[in-house]
């Protein structure tokens, strides 16, 4: 029997958008509360194992979907006026704030997923995290990759994106196995920030306006894998180059030390891979 229930919610943003979410509520004593940020068109349901897992340990738990994937779409995805922007400045936000009245009282904790963990610097209350756990969160800058994932990666973010969000008003990356449909200005602007330096920097004074990639002083933890060519060491490195005054340790992961197949840029959070997840826990055990 399960030591923990979970139900689903939903939470409001600043804008009134609604997100799809889902609480995970321990049934032992509360060490502390979770926030999981999604990877980029990643729907809620891929972390639930994981959350699950978290639960059982005694953690309260968010997961969600960004507007615009998901639950958390309504309409057409080609009518949605999501940004990347607009996850890391608005929905992200709402959820912590959500986070924080399901579990009053306790120390809160982002475990994020690529861009859920590189988005964290547009959250106006980003301080209220105690720490940060960050999984192949990196720049994804195009011309860090290796050959040949590199040509594989000019084409979905220079060829791919622009001519799919042409002729179809969105971007269908579960063509190449890439998660939910993404809105346009997602997509452009995920395409924007890989063929830059620094990621969301190439917005700063543009359409980021505010934020507090240089206040953060949060205790972080920035794991990848060897076998990730998007998270590569110089990519973390490009991302940490923002978080000017982030205290940051890294670990880099090798499937071949947990005797799994694989490790990537996705299946740290799979079943599979749960050999993984002593570090996620041993980080909150330190916060």
């Amino acid at each position: 029997m399960a030591n923990f229930y979970s139900t689903d919610v939903t939470v409001i943003c600043v804008d009134q958008f609604a997100i799809a979410s889902t609480i995970y509520t321990p049934k032992k004593s509360l060490k502390g509360a979770i926030l999981i940020g999604p990877a980029t068109g990643i729907k809620r349901q891929f972390y639930a194992s994981f959350a699950a897992f978290l639960a059982e340990k005694g953690y309260g738990i968010i997961t969600f979907d960004n507007r615009g994937i998901g639950g958390s779409l309504t309409g057409s995805v080609s009518e949605s006026d999501a940004s990347l922007q607009s996850w890391g400045e608005k929905d992200m936000p709402a959820v912590l704030e959500h986070l924080k009245i399901t579990f009053p009282n306790t120390n809160y904790h982002l475990i994020g997923h690529s861009a859920g963990g590189q988005l964290v610097g547009l959250m106006h209350n980003a301080k209220d995290f105690t720490s940060i756990f960050n999984f192949a969160s990196s720049s994804g800058q195009l011309k860090n990759m290796p050959l040949p994932y590199a040509i594989k990666a000019h084409f979905f973010m220079n060829l791919f994106i622009p001519l799919s969000n042409t002729f179809f008003g969105h971007t269908k990356s579960q063509w190449l196995g890439m998660g939910e449909p993404l809105p346009k200005r997602v997509a452009q602007q995920w395409r924007a920030w890989c063929n830059s330096e620094g990621y969301v920097k190439a917005s700063f004074g543009k359409t980021v306006h505010t934020h507090l990639y240089d206040e953060l002083t949060t205790p972080s933890m920035w794991v990848n894998a060897v076998d990730d060519d998007i998270a590569i060491n110089e990519n973390v490195e490009d991302m940490l180059s923002v978080f000017t005054k982030i205290a940051a340790e890294k670990l880099t992961l090798s499937a071949d030390d947990y005797a799994l197949d694989e490790i990537g840029h996705m299946k740290f959070f799979s079943r599979q891979s749960q050999a993984l997840w002593i570090h996620a826990l041993n980080w909150l055990g330190k916060y």
